[in-house]
């Protein structure tokens, strides 16, 4: 690849394994209040910003059961993946610490750039500690428009200073990658919970099994 100067990390499903726990506390807290929730409801949103996950659940879930037992459900849903956050349950990927040794040794920088809130990422770094690895984090209170817009690449973008060309985004979400192509930077895919399609694998260098592979493809 073209010199790299910078690489900008998603976080939730690439950096650390998240969703699952995301899910297991809200159908927990689903099944206690007895509303209808599964998988396949959580995956719809995967990728997707909290306020915008948020008013889905108000618009599906509100006629049933008012608007005041979906906030009920959607803080104690939040506040029961803090609690499994701060207790360690987030494992983190295969290779995150690997490749993050590689860059630290090559002089690439890196950021984190995630749909999340600061309160969340600042839990999970700290906790793994990870912090210190990234030069600046970028979160949901830093934009006005989640992805797939390119907002938040473009401030990762601008906090780097460093032409587009030589910064590459990791993500592991549709909606990552359609960000990162609509910000015109190359971006290499580690699936989650969901393999890509044909039409978001077009729109990536590679799509790799795990963060493990990524220090050879920048070798090439």
């Amino acid at each position: 690849m073209q010199s790299i100067q910078g690489i900008i990390f998603d976080m939730d499903g690439l950096m650390f394994d998240t969703e699952s726990l995301y899910y297991k506390a809200t159908q927990a807290v689903a099944d206690r209040m007895g509303i209808f929730y599964d998988f396949a409801t959580y995956e719809k949103y995967i990728g997707v910003s909290d306020e915008e996950v948020w008013q889905a659940y108000h618009e599906m879930y509100d006629p049933f059961f008012g608007e005041q037992t979906v906030n009920t459900f959607i803080n104690d849903s939040f506040d029961r993946a803090v609690e499994l956050f701060e207790s360690g349950a987030a494992d983190i990927k295969p290779g995150l610490k690997e490749l993050l040794n590689y860059l630290k040794e090559k002089g690439i920088q890196r950021c984190v750039a995630s749909s999340n809130q600061r309160k969340i990422i600042n839990i999970l770094l700290e906790k793994n500690q990870l912090l210190d690895d990234f030069s600046h984090i970028i979160s949901f209170e830093d934009v006005t428009k989640a992805k797939p817009d390119p907002e938040i690449f473009e401030i990762a973008s601008e906090r780097f200073s460093f032409p587009k060309e030589n910064l590459l985004i990791l993500e592991d979400s549709k909606n990552g990658i359609l960000a990162a192509d609509q910000a015109g930077i190359d971006v290499i895919m580690v699936p989650d919970l969901i393999a890509p399609t044909p039409a978001i694998k077009e729109k990536t260098i590679a799509v790799l099994p795990s963060l493990n592979e990524v220090s050879s493809i920048l070798e090439k």
